[in-house]
């Protein structure tokens, strides 16, 4: 089962879709960032001063790791910031669906209306599994793709 992990072709599989969800998911909220701060408010869990910070430093932490990604730069890095991040949207989006709040999730900026839901956390936990893969299986003599 390792081999199979460790498999060249499956690291390259993961890597290419952790990079391309968080590059899409970067540019799309980089490109209308008021509404992306409005969905972050809508959360109701961040205080008021960080929401324009947040709207402006996330984006491009995805847009630029995803990137690096691409290009197989500190993957194992990268797949711990991107792990870091989906742990804490799961924990937003259950944290949301307890509170019976009715909002967008803002995960791809302008591009999705998908509701916080089960669906979305689902999607998260896939996405987590594929950074614990390119983390704990990523060849660090690789590079690129």
């Amino acid at each position: 089962m390792t081999k199979i992990l460790a498999s060249k072709y499956l690291i390259i599989i993961s890597q290419l879709i952790l990079a391309i969800v968080f590059i899409v998911a970067g540019i799309e909220k980089i490109s209308d960032q008021t509404i992306f701060a409005t969905k972050i408010s809508n959360y109701k869990v961040f205080p008021i001063w960080s929401i324009n910070f947040i709207a402006i430093s996330l984006p491009w932490i995805e847009l630029i790791n995803g990137v690096l990604l691409i290009y197989g730069i500190r993957k194992k890095e990268i797949a711990g910031i991107f792990g870091f991040l989906l742990f804490f949207f799961i924990v937003l989006i259950f944290i949301s669906i307890l509170r019976g709040l009715d909002i967008d999730c803002g995960c791809f900026g302008t591009i999705d209306s998908i509701k916080v839901g089960y669906a979305k956390i689902y999607e998260n936990v896939f996405l987590f599994i594929l950074c614990l893969h390119l983390y704990f299986f990523s060849d660090k003599k690789a590079n690129g793709i």
